[in-house]
């Protein structure tokens, strides 16, 4: 939960970011109901003593009295804590970032840089769908009567270069020092609210009703809560995660977008990367750059025009501190499209997952977490094809994946 000691110290400025994000939280009834629990907390305990005293001087009448009140005393403190709990679970982080700008929504995030020359086509380019029907690549019917909408079978040399992508991102990362994973693609409920996507995102996740477990839309899910109720040493931090993972997202809330296109799909594959940090903002900001400016550096290696975006306030979910997308060029759509997503969250997942170090004192803090996508596909896919192809429909590979693909291009 967030650290209401905090939002306490200064309710204003909690108030504040809760408007710049443009949540409606009722922060003085939040507070409110903090100091109910609190006083019938005391209640109890007070009876509770009470109790002991009589029955010490065998005034049994009295102290059966008193088991009765206690027990309407707990009743109403658990009531009370249940609803502070869900209270708490929809409160954003208490922090934000001093380069989140407030803007009305997302169409005013900030471009930071962009990186590449966009390419100028002398013919008419194609898109990714009709690209790879030419090289029989995809088969979308056939994904469809299996699976319904967004449902999809890779083939040929689409395959390989998804696998291609795949393992040249992974094999930076490890060469960087981050330990590789395989994580569970099937998580319980707890996890996806301690890590903060739950409450609010049921209806873009996968629920397997029977065993009350779900799909994982990312993997950062499983494994910022690898560590869930552990105490870590100071000496351990940071650790470095990298996984690749298959996830599954409902895309819920956008049944109208992209239904013919491979860019929104209910399955695809990802490599991101993962560090738990101790309470230190200045390591905070220096891990950031870094896992932002790995996946900087692989849309560098395959020569991908993309941009740099700075998230604002009204585009933060409730847990982040600060967010960073990365779009690339999309020659279809004439525009640059969401392919990566970096976030820092300070102690806000770690204060729900239980995840604490000791530091060389023998004090415990709660950690620092951070995550970003070093590559998702087919996403990135549709950029690589679209701005590689030729007059001819071939499609070049970048040179760092030809090895992976034993091909230079796509013929």
């Amino acid at each position: 939960m967030i650290d209401l000691k905090k939002v306490r110290e200064n309710v204003d400025a909690y108030k504040l970011i809760c408007q710049r994000r443009h949540m409606d939280i009722d922060v003085d009834w939040v507070i409110a109901l903090d100091d109910k629990r609190k006083a019938l907390q005391l209640e109890v305990d007070q009876t509770k003593a009470q109790q002991k005293q009589c029955a010490a001087q065998k005034d049994y009448e009295w102290a059966k009295s008193l088991k009765t009140k206690i027990q309407d005393l707990e009743s109403q403190h658990s009531e009370v804590s249940k609803e502070l709990e869900l209270k708490l679970l929809r409160m954003p982080n208490v922090w934000l970032h001093p380069d989140v700008p407030d803007w009305k929504d997302d169409s005013e995030n900030v471009v930071v840089k962009t990186f590449w020359d966009i390419p100028q086509f002398d013919f008419q380019p194609l898109d990714h769908i009709e690209l790879m029907k030419k090289h029989d690549m995809v088969d979308i019917e056939r994904g469809v009567k299996l699976g319904w909408a967004r449902s999809y079978f890779l083939k040929w040399d689409w395959m390989l270069l998804e696998q291609a992508v795949l393992q040249y991102t992974l094999k930076k990362l490890v060469e960087r020092g981050f330990v590789p994973m395989q994580v569970p693609n099937i998580v319980n409920p707890e996890c996806l609210q301690w890590t903060g996507y739950f409450p609010g995102g049921e209806e873009d996740a996968y629920w397997m009703e029977r065993d009350d477990q779900w799909l994982i839309w990312t993997s950062e899910i499983p494994v910022t809560a690898y560590h869930m109720n552990e105490i870590l040493s100071e000496d351990e931090l940071p650790k470095k995660y990298c996984w690749y993972s298959t996830c599954f997202r409902r895309e819920a809330w956008t049944y109208w977008k992209d239904t013919a296109w491979l860019y929104r799909v209910h399955q695809f594959q990802k490599v991101e990367q993962v560090i738990i940090l101790p309470e230190d903002e200045k390591m905070s900001e220096q891990y950031y750059r870094q896992i932002l400016q790995n996946s900087m550096d692989v849309l560098s290696d395959f020569e991908l025009p993309y941009r740099l975006l700075q998230l604002c306030a009204w585009d933060l979910a409730i847990g982040k501190y600060n967010s960073n997308d990365l779009e690339c060029w999309m020659p279809s759509r004439n525009s640059y499209w969401e392919t990566h997503s970096v976030t820092a969250f300070l102690d806000f997942q770690a204060r729900r997952l239980n995840l604490k170090y000791r530091d060389k004192e023998w004090k415990i803090h709660y950690c620092y977490t951070m995550n970003n996508t070093a590559i998702a596909t087919p996403r990135v896919l549709i950029a690589l094809i679209e701005n590689n192809q030729t007059a001819d429909w071939k499609i070049r590979i970048p040179k760092v994946l030809q090895d992976y693909m034993g091909k230079d291009i796509i013929w």
